[in-house]
């Protein structure tokens, strides 16, 4: 009789702990689970735009962030819609820009510091600042001098935006050798606000909604709201030497 209750109580234990385990490898693995996938997501993330973290191509890991938005960008035109919270701005290409104006903005007009005072309607200005789709948060709003023309016959190598018709596909100038859409690290600052009046100038009519620093040291400046360019090319000298 104690031979049998010790049998029993034998098993009991072994199935106890057999239970345990089996609970413990059950919890392990949702565990393991839970911090590959949280892992995994933290990896894909890319990061914020505007961070300037490193930004993948096609498939890669990080290849969300150079498509992100909001980011470090820009855009020129005549002002319009004048209020003490911002303007409109309508680039050449008829594009309608919201510009929000903040305490920390600035004014210059042509090459003097000026007050928010000095935009007003008809005004041709640039504006610089974080671009999401087509509202910029101004940090930098500079009043320009009346066009000379030749932003106009410029103006004529951009394809206005037309729903529904299909995008222009044609290269100009010199594409990096190595560029593949979606790579590159997005910077902001200097190098942004540089790059961005690069392409302005070379090509007005579009809302610059970030710049990116490609692995050859250049820039690739996306473009929103015409129909081309999409991608303008800027040397580390914040010169234009290509778009398509």
């Amino acid at each position: 009789m104690v031979s049998r209750k010790l049998t029993k109580s034998i098993a009991a234990g072994v199935a106890a702990i057999a239970i345990a385990g089996a609970s413990y490898g059950i919890v392990s693995a949702t565990s393991s689970g839970s911090s590959a996938a949280a892992s995994s997501g933290t990896a894909g993330s890319g990061g914020t735009a505007g961070s300037g973290g490193a930004a993948g191509g096609p498939g890669s890991g990080g290849g969300s962030n150079a498509r992100s938005g909001p980011a470090a960008g820009g855009s020129s035109g005549t002002a319009s819609g004048v209020s003490t919270s911002g303007f409109t701005l309508t680039t050449a290409a008829g594009q309608k820009v919201t510009v929000h104006e903040a305490p920390a903005t600035t004014y210059e007009k042509g090459t003097s510091a000026a007050s928010a005072s000095a935009v007003t309607t008809g005004e041709p200005v640039l504006v610089l600042g974080t671009t999401s789709g087509t509202t910029i948060t101004a940090t930098q709003v500079i009043v320009q001098p009346a066009s000379s023309g030749s932003a106009t016959s410029s103006a004529a190598k951009v394809v206005p935006f037309q729903r529904g018709a299909p995008a222009t596909s044609k290269q100009v100038g010199q594409i990096p050798a190595n560029y593949t859409e979606g790579s590159g690290t997005i910077v902001s600052g200097t190098a942004a606000n540089k790059a961005t009046e690069a392409a302005l100038a070379a090509y007005p009519g579009g809302v610059v909604d970030r710049v990116v620093k490609l692995s050859n040291g250049e820039y690739e400046v996306h473009y929103i709201g015409v129909n081309w360019p999409h991608h303008i090319f800027v040397n580390q000298d914040f010169k234009v030497v290509g778009a398509d």
